[in-house]
């Protein structure tokens, strides 16, 4: 099963810190792909490669696509559409349905008022509550209920550095040459 987060709706002047954590949880927590949605923008780009760059876990990147074409590809490919939204069903109600599906997953995660496309192509709107809330967190706790808590876990193998769990202070082991 494949996961990939489509972030629409972000605006350069305003978004750029928050969709950079939107794609920074989904590569920390697990998803295979993140696509910007009609939009470029560098600076966001930049910020995942530099990331991934030194603690690893490569996620592939698109920008610029067509949001809403992408999400009626992916379900024509046989994907599943689930769309983060306080509106939807309550997470706890639907994910183990999702996960036990095993299809391909595509989160979409929006940032302005929502098109009514994204409620109609999804086939499951998802509420992580149903309280105004930010998008970073709920595609983390999406994800972590998805993956059951494995994704905590993850390391990877081309990561430059890793952190070493400590009581206090920070602590830091480079694994490879070249970290600045």
């Amino acid at each position: 099963m494949k996961i990939y987060v489509l972030r629409y709706g972000h605006r350069p002047g305003r978004d750029k810190r928050v969709t950079t954590h939107v794609a920074l949880v989904a590569r920390a927590f697990g998803a295979d792909g993140f696509i910007l949605g009609d939009v470029a923008d560098e600076s966001v780009k930049e910020s995942i490669e530099k990331v991934s760059e030194i603690w690893g876990g490569r996620i592939h990147f698109e920008m610029g696509v067509d949001s809403q074409k992408y999400c009626r590809e992916w379900k024509r490919n046989g994907g599943l559409v689930v769309h983060l939204t306080m509106y939807g069903l309550h997470v706890d109600s639907v994910i183990d349905e999702v996960r036990r599906l095993g299809r391909d997953i595509l989160v979409v995660v929006g940032s302005r008022k929502v098109p009514g496309f994204f409620y109609e192509v999804a086939d499951y709107n998802v509420a992580i509550g149903h309280q105004p809330h930010s998008e970073v967190a709920a595609l983390a706790v999406f994800l972590d209920r998805l993956f059951t808590g494995r994704e905590l876990y993850l390391r990877f193998p081309d990561a430059k550095v890793e952190i070493v769990p400590s009581p206090r202070g920070k602590k830091v082991r480079r694994l490879g040459a070249g970290v600045e």
